[in-house]
């Protein structure tokens, strides 16, 4: 008896003993075992892209963007698990979208151990709307296996206008020149995610973490001026060719830039087609060369010379030479030169440009007139030293710090007034002997003409955010007072009479007056013969709004010292900018 009662009572601790073991397990390790399970299982996540800020010039007309696009995703072995699920799948995908159904099941058998694979790609919504509503409803019960994923393409509705100055998205994300590249933070955003998974009570939940969109630029770039300039580029090119031309288009009173237009412009949509390569290049050039030296050919073709390009600007620089003897005091604005034709400059015979000489001429008539000989004497009696100290006042020599990347630095390039000749002095008095780009001299050249103020060039003015709110606004920046504003009035004046008499007679226009100062500087080597010529334009020049500089590098049909062509492209593109700008017309000439 005692016997069978330790059995009995053993018996029963172990049950007591099971039961709690299973009470223990189902309660207090339920949590443990449940994440095990869900350790167990496929989670999965999808991007969800962000949209890349829109670029949009100053009257909000969009300059770039970026369109959302579908890629139809197919899971073959969902689709293949039964007969009926093959069959209205396929059905669906025939119906709403124009699929074939031949290629489909090939696509989906050749496919069938495989649960991602990409059908078709860069589907607009239109193409998908039709098919994601049929799927989204109750009669689409028996469809499974197809997936749309989003992504976004970047779109230039113009192609190629503004195209140095926009820039090009490379790899999605990557800007490469203009905009696109030194705004691409601010432009790129951050992708989202959303997480399917497995919940606690083993039900399938998801989670998503919304995309942050990057932010739209707005422009200080003008459409329809920039359009003009580069309509006048290409009827230019057409008719008279040239190695390069440019046009800059800029608000002499707050540093914007309307409009920047080159030559050698190129699709935005396809920027390495080798199509591009042929505003350059001829198509047996194209033909020869190899993977390198088209690469090489697309990144002189995509840069902004306007920007990058440094060269001797000639005789745009002489009223620059005026300004400093003026604002030292040493010119009065009455003095007279005598040009013979050339000065003696130590052992150097250096010409004027009109080799008979000009006679005796005013002070203003030395830059109307455009004499190299006057020049030579005025920049003899201000000495190396005040000229040197003027050339870095009005910033040659250093980058203007534009939003635009690949600025050339021609700082190397300036003669210091320790090292200075009298050759060198002689000659940088009319813009030879020293470089400089275009978006120096065009930024110098403001301050001579609005009174002094030099200020910091820029193409962009606002940055908003992806809903249209206004982030920050951009401000002029006032970087140094060059000249007094009555330095600047004499300049203005003396700069008239070069439309009115002078060399820029090609730029009178009806409803304005203009003034301006043209160039022409020999390339090297000197002994080439080969020419720059340019003219830097402006009006009203009671007030000036608008400053267009044009420069064009070896004319191939008419003579390399014709500056008479780049006068009247910048008439053309100062009428059409005045008006497209609403500028009143000048009440006396």
């Amino acid at each position: 008896m005692k016997r069978r009662t330790m059995i009995a009572c053993g018996i029963i601790a172990l049950l007591f003993l099971l039961i709690g073991r299973l009470i223990y397990f189902s309660i207090f390790k339920n949590g443990i075992y449940k994440r095990q399970v869900l350790s167990q299982q496929n989670y999965s996540s999808e991007t969800l892209p962000y949209k890349r800020g829109d670029i949009l010039d100053r009257d909000g007309n969009t300059l770039a963007t970026s369109q959302k696009m579908y890629t139809l995703v197919l899971e073959p072995k969902n689709i293949l698990r039964s007969e009926e699920v093959q069959k209205s799948t396929i059905d669906a995908l025939h119906k709403y979208m124009k699929l074939d159904e031949d290629k489909l099941l090939k696509f989906i058998k050749r496919h069938k151990d495989s649960y991602y694979s990409v059908y078709r790609e860069e589907l607009s919504y239109s193409q998908i709307a039709d098919l994601k509503d049929f799927i989204a409803s109750d009669k689409a019960e028996n469809v499974s296996g197809i997936v749309f994923n989003e992504k976004y393409k970047r779109r230039y509705p113009n192609q190629s206008l503004a195209s140095q100055v926009i820039g090009f998205v490379s790899e999605g994300t990557i800007g490469t020149g203009g905009i696109e590249q030194y705004y691409n933070s601010t432009l790129s955003g951050v992708d989202g995610r959303k997480y399917k998974y497995l919940n606690e009570e083993l039900e399938q939940d998801s989670s998503i973490v919304e995309p942050e969109n990057g932010k739209t630029v707005v422009t200080t770039i003008d459409s329809n001026i920039q359009k003009l300039a580069e309509d006048q580029l290409s009827k230019f090119e057409k008719k008279y060719g040239s190695k390069g031309s440019s046009i800059l288009v800029m608000n002499p009173n707050n540093g914007e830039i309307y409009a920047m237009a080159n030559s050698t412009s190129y699709n935005l949509e396809s920027p390495r087609d080798d199509k591009n390569l042929l505003k350059k290049y001829s198509q047996s050039q194209v033909n020869k060369m190899s993977e390198k030296e088209k690469t090489k050919a697309f990144n002189e073709i995509w840069k902004n010379p306007i920007v990058s390009n440094a060269f001797e600007p000639g005789s745009t620089y002489k009223p620059f030479t005026v300004a400093a003897g003026l604002e030292e005091g040493i010119l009065k604005g009455n003095e007279t030169y005598y040009c013979d034709g050339y000065q003696k400059v130590g052992p150097h015979t250096i010409h004027c440009s009109h080799r008979s000489g000009h006679g005796l001429i005013t002070l203003s008539q030395s830059i109307s007139l455009s004499c190299n000989d006057a020049l030579m004497q005025i920049a003899a009696k201000e000495g190396k030293n005040v000229f040197a100290r003027y050339q870095k006042n009005f910033n040659f020599g250093n980058k203007t710090g534009i939003d635009l990347p690949g600025e050339a630095q021609t700082a190397s390039l300036l003669h210091d007034a320790k090292d200075m000749t009298a050759a060198d002095l002689a000659t940088s008095s009319f813009g030879q002997s020293f470089n400089c780009s275009m978006i120096q001299m065009g930024s110098a050249f403001c301050s001579l003409i609005n009174g002094g103020n030099y200020y910091k060039p820029h193409v962009v003015k606002q940055l908003r955010s992806s809903n249209g709110e206004v982030v920050s606004n951009i401000e002029p920046t006032l970087v140094k007072q060059t000249i007094s504003k009555e330095t600047s009035d004499k300049l203005r004046k003396y700069m008239k009479e070069t439309v009115d008499s002078g060399t820029g007679t090609k730029a009178k226009m009806k409803d304005y007056t203009a003034g301006g100062k043209t160039g022409t500087a020999q390339k090297i080597p000197r002994s080439a013969g080969t020419y720059i010529v340019s003219f830097c334009g402006f009006a009203p020049v009671e007030n000036p709004q608008v400053l267009v500089y044009v420069v064009i590098d070896e004319i191939q049909r008419d003579s390399q010292t014709n500056t008479g062509l780049a006068v009247e492209i910048a008439k053309k593109v100062l009428e059409g900018s005045l008006k497209e700008l609403n500028v009143a017309k000048s009440s006396k000439k």
